[in-house]
């Protein structure tokens, strides 16, 4: 009897032992299976990109440009101060910035290096064409008529030189004391002051 059990004991130990190193095979199997044979990449977190912070102005806020200019790019939004952006470019000499503008055609904007503070080093991007002008303008060759005034060619007037220059000689009616036969008034004078001491003197003697 004890034979028996014994034998029954043993056989079931050794279905048990076979089943479990069955699965322990089929475990190491998978798991050598799902091992990678090429080299693992390691796993970095990105470096935070370049961004722009509107600086403080007198208007509160900045415009944001469909390209890098003024002239030929329209305004298509505003930033205002302390807010931030990334910046994705910058033209060759850096004075304008390309900045990421979500709700625009192309989700792209410029804004100038003066009214921002950059921070980080964007690269250099092409800036896009300028836009096309949506009419041309032209000139109504009737109306520019009515401002046109036709003025007939004149011959310019000859010059004549002038004839010679006379000039006048008056003569002197001043009488002149140096003509012969001339009394100098001097002499007249003393003349008349000898002859009224004179005449003093005979009225002094008939008195007496």
């Amino acid at each position: 009897m004890r034979k028996f059990v014994f034998v029954i004991t043993f056989t079931i130990s050794l279905i048990v032992g076979l089943i479990y190193l069955s699965f322990v095979a089929d475990v190491k199997a998978e798991l050598l299976a799902q091992i990678p044979t090429g080299s693992i990449p390691t796993v970095t977190g990105n470096q935070p990109g370049a961004i722009v912070v509107v600086i403080d102005n007198e208007q509160g806020f900045i415009n944001v440009r469909s390209g890098p200019g003024t002239v030929g790019y329209d305004v298509i939004g505003v930033l205002v101060i302390g807010q931030q952006a990334p910046a994705l470019g910058r033209t060759l000499v850096g004075d304008w910035i390309q900045i990421a503008y979500p709700g625009v055609t192309g989700g792209i904007g410029w804004v100038w290096k003066d009214l921002v503070d950059l921070q980080g080093s964007p690269p250099i991007v092409e800036p896009p064409p300028t836009i096309t002008p949506r009419t041309t303008p032209t000139i109504d060759p009737t109306l520019a008529a009515q401002f046109l005034v036709d003025i007939p060619p004149t011959q310019l007037p000859t010059f004549t030189p002038p004839g010679p220059l006379v000039i006048p000689t008056f003569e002197s009616t001043v009488p002149s004391t140096n003509r012969p036969g001339n009394i100098p008034i001097g002499f007249i004078i003393v003349g008349l002051a000898v002859i009224g001491v004179f005449g003093t003197l005979i009225s002094f003697i008939r008195g007496r």
